[in-house]
């Protein structure tokens, strides 16, 4: 017998075998972070972002903000830690803001 499957003993009887499904879903929290940076240091801090495993993609931007960076992991806490402890102490960038993505029902 595996682990999905289970005979069920009720009443003095026995029910037939009940199979039991398990869907395994990965639940991902995505962030965008908007960054400004030093005028003429978007490149730099462009290919140290993109050396940061939970981010996925860079973008340069104009505007208000030099730059988009979309982030992804299983947990908010470490999206939080790198944007602490990597991202802002990045030489060149002047500041971020984070936007967290909402979950859709």
């Amino acid at each position: 017998m595996d682990i999905f499957s289970k005979d069920i003993f009720r009443f003095g009887c026995k029910i037939p075998t009940l199979k039991y499904h398990i869907f395994a879903t990965e639940l991902v929290t995505v962030a965008y972070l908007l960054i400004k940076s030093d005028l003429g240091a978007e490149e730099n801090v462009k290919e140290q972002l993109e050396k940061l495993e939970q981010v996925q993609r860079v973008e340069r931007t104009f505007g208000d903000y030099d730059m988009v960076v979309k982030m992804e992991s299983e947990h908010i806490e470490k999206i939080r830690e790198t944007i602490a402890w990597n991202i802002k102490k990045i030489d060149k960038i002047r500041s971020t803001l984070t936007l967290v993505k909402k979950e859709e029902n």
